[in-house]
């Protein structure tokens, strides 16, 4: 055998598991800079802390006694919850809240995409648009709920019974009958909030590459087309965010009706939050503990239900 026959020996395996670990101490903490992150973080803690927990952690302590925050509080356990179930109208502020959140996602969910794909294609004034689409956010809430309550005048000489009076239409009664209370209510949500879901969805759309749309203009596509297989695949994301989104806040509405109803007519409008407020102010008593707890199982209820949609659209939006 020569030396050319000769195979080299291979080199020695590396295992990686026997490499020496680095033995911590405070003072390689320190030194690694762990003191100054936590001396940067103990404001934001602290702010967090006094603004976010301490006020749930309070409310679920609220939650066990009974109470009106001027007398000695009274620990009664989970007596507010099992008020809370055996409350007459659980099941009416719970259908209503349902109600109100469906028109939502039927009417408020497609409106603000369909008004931000057609500015999309604008080619002039977009920035107009833009801005016309978000004025009804800058109203403030209450007076756009004031205006829209004069809108809503359910005497033949209404503004909106005017205006459909012309096509042969109505009078309606609007806010004064339990079937049109509700979506009386979603329609001036709507026009209040879709605003803001335009100027996301409009942001969304500078990010998809113009590559695809020219691509797709070349195979002759329409613009339905293009919408559908472009820029719907390149929204997924954002659309499921706005989708969760609007189901949590439409769970917690409570300025529409509020202040266009109060809960009528026949608690035809009283959701979940109003029902919070009557426990908590509107009642003779002040039942702060039954109303913290019915807040607690709303809470309760989106966060599960948060959690289970993204559980179930993870693969979906990142496909």
């Amino acid at each position: 055998m020569t030396t050319d026959d000769v195979v080299p020996a291979a080199p020695p395996a590396i295992n990686l598991h026997t490499r020496p670990r680095i033995r911590r101490s405070p003072v390689t903490w320190v030194r690694r800079g762990g003191l100054s992150a936590l001396l940067f973080a103990i404001p934001i803690l602290f702010i967090f802390g006094a603004f976010s927990w301490w006020p749930i952690i309070s409310a679920f302590i609220m939650s066990l006694q009974k109470t009106n925050l001027t007398d000695a509080p009274v620990w009664v356990g989970l007596d507010n919850f099992r008020a809370v179930f055996a409350d007459p109208l659980l099941p009416t502020v719970i259908k209503n809240t349902a109600w109100f959140a469906v028109l939502a996602l039927i009417f408020g969910y497609p409106v603000p995409l369909v008004g931000a794909v057609l500015m999309s294609e604008l080619r002039k004034r977009k920035g107009l648009y833009s801005v016309l689409a978000y004025l009804p956010v800058v109203v403030p809430p209450v007076v756009a709920v004031l205006l829209w309550k004069f809108f809503y005048d359910p005497r033949p000489e209404g503004v909106f019974n005017t205006v459909l009076g012309w096509i042969g239409l109505g009078p309606y009664p609007w806010l004064a009958d339990s079937t049109w209370a509700m979506p009386s209510l979603v329609l001036e949500a709507t026009w209040a909030a879709a605003g803001g879901t335009v100027i996301i969805y409009l942001a969304a759309l500078i990010s998809v590459p113009a590559e695809l749309y020219d691509a797709a203009e070349v195979d002759g596509a329409s613009v339905w087309r293009k919408v559908w297989h472009v820029t719907m695949p390149q929204l997924r994301g954002v659309l499921f965010i706005t989708l969760i989104l609007q189901i949590i806040g439409t769970a917690q509405v409570f300025l529409e009706p509020f202040l266009f109803t109060n809960g009528g007519p026949n608690h035809a409008t009283e959701t979940i939050m109003l029902r919070v407020y009557n426990l908590a102010f509107a009642n003779l008593g002040n039942n702060f503990g039954q109303a913290t707890a019915l807040s607690l199982l709303l809470a309760a209820f989106l966060a599960v239900m948060s959690l289970v949609y993204f559980r179930i659209t993870r693969s979906w939006s990142q496909s």
